[in-house]
């Protein structure tokens, strides 16, 4: 085949220069359709497209829209609120608060309030006046083992990593969490100068593949752990267990985003995907993570140690809860990843059908807690979708503390929701490491909009509270808001997840029908 397509390319060019010399004028069309026709030829002969193959040249229409679809789609097909994961309202919303632009709307909602799931919150007659509500209300993080609490924020950066996102995010993303007094996860990826140039407070996520404190061989190295825990930016520490976008699977940087920093920051070679393990080797049972809990705590001079998980089986969680009882050694933070999290990369399967949404994993945690009668030691943050006061609210009344945003903050940075996070080519530099698309977005100005995006953010679920006549977080409840269940049937979230008893999980004899089956299989000696 190739022997053929030499032999026409070369007829097709001799003819080619023979008729420019007859006549010039002929030039300027030969230079256009000489390339098409051996584009075509080489469509004929090429085995591996069947589409090129039987409609050459044609055929390659379909690639070029195929790969143009998500575009025409998001600018000319979808409506407001159709749009995924999140819609153009939604991004709009973002946008707006982060330039601190008008984010009212006219005219009324563009929801259906009848559509099954549609949500509100429960307002009240006696509604507090704004002013005389804490505009940025702080959080105390710190069981009673905890010898340096922290005063967090309501909403804060989620998990992600520099190697995900590029050094230019990460400055702007800590920048911002300087100028508004809000936390800054660093993902899994280790821990970055970029994570500690701008003095933005931060809270150090300690995955499976240990990075920026490992051995050589991928195993945790507690002298490399304990001189970054001590540093001053680092205000809390968080064991990964499991991500909501891909749990039970680990994470991955693809090698043509490991470029020899990373390598560096993350102590392992270079050349390869990076892809964490799918479970710790510093620890294999409940008991022996009570231990890691307490290692951490000392390494890094008694600041808060949590966990971050994506519930799976119910059972574990139990397991861990009871290990807590049993050496009384607590968690000072547990944040709970939802299903619908997201991810710069992870197999479909993973991201669409492995891991409980966070709705439900909240109520779980908030009342294995209350069960064991353990909550007061410990903070529920909230992570997986949440980009708006009302996701702040709704998180509240089920049982969080308060939450955390990975993509609305990207949103503040500038993302367009491209989908390209895992290919290294987003265009707006927030998810890459080629260094022409990340210039250009410029530290200094994206991070006066994260800082103003979290602002609003927290401003209009205060407000919110207000409306619903709630002075403080602490005691908004599963009252406060309401959800259509079925087209005329109405419950509120303490209808829909009724709360178990403080304390009834500590004996069988007194523990509900619905976690009876877990509680047994559950165990402090393994998971």
């Amino acid at each position: 085949m190739r022997k053929a397509f030499l032999v026409i390319s070369s007829t097709i060019l001799s003819l080619t220069g023979i008729l420019i010399y007859v006549n010039w004028k002929f030039s300027f069309l030969l230079f256009i359709f000489i390339p098409l026709i051996l584009m075509g030829l080489f469509d004929m002969y090429q085995s591996i497209h069947t589409i090129r193959r039987n409609f050459p040249l044609l055929g390659r229409m379909r690639y070029l829209l195929e790969s143009l679809g998500p575009e025409m789609r998001q600018y000319f097909i979808e409506t407001d609120t159709e749009g995924k994961p999140f819609n153009r309202l939604q991004r709009s919303m973002v946008y707006a608060r982060s330039k601190k632009a008008i984010d009212s709307q006219p005219f009324g909602t563009q929801l259906n309030v009848y559509d099954i799931g549609y949500e509100w919150i429960n307002h009240s007659i006696r509604a507090i006046s704004f002013s005389k509500i804490d505009e940025k209300p702080r959080v105390k993080i710190g069981s009673s083992q905890c010898e340096k609490p922290y005063e967090a924020s309501l909403f804060n950066i989620s998990a992600m990593s520099f190697g995900a996102l590029s050094k230019n995010a990460i400055l702007a993303l800590n920048a911002g969490a300087k100028q508004g007094n809000f936390y800054h996860n660093t993902g899994e990826g280790g821990l970055s100068p970029y994570h500690l140039q701008n003095g933005g407070d931060v809270v150090w996520n300690i995955g499976t593949g240990y990075f920026s404190c490992r051995t050589d061989d991928g195993k945790f190295c507690y002298d490399e752990y304990a001189k970054r825990a001590v540093l001053d930016n680092v205000k809390m520490i968080e064991i990964k267990f499991s991500q909501g976008a891909k749990p039970g699977h680990g994470g991955i940087l693809p090698k043509e985003k490991v470029t020899d920093e990373i390598a560096a920051i993350r102590l392992v070679s270079k050349g390869h995907d990076i892809v964490s393990p799918p479970t710790h080797s510093a620890f294999t049972t409940p008991l022996e993570l009570m231990d890691f809990v307490k290692l951490l705590r000392k390494g890094s001079g008694g600041k808060p140690v949590g966990m971050k998980i994506c519930i799976g089986n119910k059972s574990e969680f139990l397991s861990i809860c009871k290990a807590m009882v049993a050496t009384n050694t607590y968690l000072d933070f547990i944040t709970v990843d939802g299903g619908e999290g997201g991810t710069g990369a992870a197999p479909p399967e993973y991201s669409d059908h492995v891991g409980m949404p966070l709705r439900e994993a909240l109520a779980f945690v908030y009342d294995a807690l209350n069960g064991f009668e353990i909550k007061d030691q410990i903070k529920i943050i909230a992570s997986g979708k949440v980009i708006s006061g009302f996701d702040i609210i709704k998180n509240l009344s089920i049982g969080a503390d308060l939450c955390n945003s990975a993509r609305g903050m990207m949103f503040a940075l500038g993302c367009i929701q491209a989908l390209e996070c895992h290919a290294n080519t987003c265009p707006t530099g927030v998810a890459t490491q080629d260094d022409k698309l990340m210039k250009g977005l410029v530290p200094e100005e994206k991070s006066i909009r994260v800082a103003r995006f979290q602002h609003e953010t927290v401003k209009s679920a205060v407000d919110l509270m207000a409306s619903a006549g709630i002075d403080h977080p602490d005691k908004v409840d599963r009252d406060a808001v309401s959800t259509r269940i079925e087209r005329n049937k109405v419950e509120t979230f303490a209808q829909i997840f009724p709360e178990l008893e403080v304390g009834c999980l500590k004996n069988e004899n007194t523990v509900p029908k619905e976690f009876l089956y877990f509680w047994k299989i559950a165990s402090s000696a393994n998971f």
